[in-house]
């Protein structure tokens, strides 16, 4: 898997809406929050790699 960036750009219930960092609101993907690290808010960077997100500072 491509290593990719991600910001969280909105939470409706148990799922966040990720944006690729350089992309468009049309390639927002959703995920469940519990797939996410702890802390994880809306602004907050995601790194996704290996099938796993992580905080970036």
């Amino acid at each position: 898997m491509i290593p990719r960036d991600y910001v969280i750009v909105k939470i409706e219930g148990e799922y966040a809406y990720l944006r690729e960092i350089g992309k468009t609101e049309e390639d927002d993907i959703f995920i469940a929050l519990a797939l996410l690290p702890n802390g994880a808010d809306i602004g907050t960077k995601l790194h996704y790699e290996m099938l796993e997100y992580t905080i970036v500072d």
